[in-house]
């Protein structure tokens, strides 16, 4: 038979009077401590007494002891007592500063670009607060798994979470290596992709990514097709570099290889604007400190805002409906 383990409603009341007076032997120095009247201690204890269905306490007019039963509870209830008074103040703690451990689930793109930027001067600013960094391409539920918060690409966040800012728009490239183009055709319509070998994504909800594009009569998504799948865009940008074929990233992941010389960009008429990248949480009012300090540091920090070369031209529209306090927009692709 399962056994029922929860506390009675009101189990506990009364076991603070208790301890107090175990401890003083004395009802009102017990009542002074609690800062209310004996009459009200010893209510509580009768009371106390009714629920246990034992006397805990010999009274007499010149002193006061403990029962056996009063003995027992009190060698229990003492260590659990302060336990859950210690509890209490480590949670009061966690709710007063910025402080305890700071959980966040990001893609593996998002560390060098604007985590690795604020880490340092974060913790420096905040000392009392640990970060974990959770490195997935899953789009985690963030209660069920424990975290504080994640940061995604706005299109892929849920709809009733409270997002934050981190990047402004930005372009999805098609990109690819010198020694890849050598020999052959560039691409000058995303229809000629057809004819070219293209490393793809495979979402978190297993789907593979259509390749969007912006032209004059709308948004175009073309599938196509080549000698790799990966499902994150390190990978992507890695087997781009290496000449595998070409690849549609997000234009800070490959800031730094197009300004190198190692990759290539094609098709930049035709690129399409993506929301930015955005920090997310459920909604403020289960907001802790910690997270509060991040969000703040994340909106003061020059470091993201140098490193992440954006390349949003004048064809871009604003992306509305996504900012503090907002829920993201979700795109059809998502999960």
């Amino acid at each position: 038979m399962k056994q029922n383990f929860t506390v009675r409603q009101g189990a506990l009341d009364g076991v603070e009077a208790f301890l107090s007076v175990a401890e003083h032997r004395n009802f009102r120095r017990a009542a002074a401590e609690l800062g209310v009247t004996p009459s009200a201690v010893s209510q509580a204890i009768r009371a106390l007494e009714n629920r246990m269905g034992a006397p805990l306490f010999i009274r007499t007019t010149r002193s006061v002891g403990l029962t056996e039963a009063g003995e027992r509870f009190f060698s229990r209830a003492k260590p659990a007592f302060e336990e859950l008074v210690a509890a209490s103040r480590a949670a009061y703690d966690l709710g007063q500063r910025p402080s305890g451990l700071l959980r966040l689930a990001v893609p593996r793109a998002v560390v060098p670009i604007l985590l690795e930027p604020l880490l340092a001067s974060f913790s420096e600013a905040y000392p009392e607060i640990e970060v974990e960094i959770a490195v997935s391409e899953e789009l985690v539920d963030l209660a069920a798994h424990g975290f504080d918060a994640g940061i995604r690409m706005g299109q892929f966040i849920a709809a009733d979470m409270v997002a934050v800012r981190m990047t402004p728009p930005f372009p999805m490239v098609v990109v690819g290596s010198p020694s890849y183009f050598s020999g052959r055709i560039q691409p000058n319509q995303p229809e000629d992709l057809r004819e070219h070998a293209c490393i793809r994504w495979r979402r978190s909800n297993g789907a593979l990514a259509l390749w969007s594009f912006t032209t004059n009569s709308g948004v175009l998504e073309l599938a196509v097709t080549g000698p790799l799948i990966a499902n994150d865009f390190p990978t992507l940008l890695g087997a781009a570099i290496q000449g595998m074929g070409l690849a549609q990233l997000p234009r800070p992941i490959v800031a730094s290889a197009l300004e190198a010389g190692t990759l290539k960009s094609v098709l930049e008429p035709f690129a399409a604007i993506t929301p930015g990248v955005f920090l997310y949480f459920p909604h403020r009012r289960q907001m802790l400190p910690k997270l509060r300090a991040f969000i703040d540091h994340v909106k003061s920090s020059n470091a993201v805002r140098e490193t992440v070369v954006m390349s949003a031209n004048s064809r871009t529209q604003p992306v509305g409906g996504i900012g503090e306090g907002a829920p993201a927009g979700r795109s059809r692709n998502d999960r």
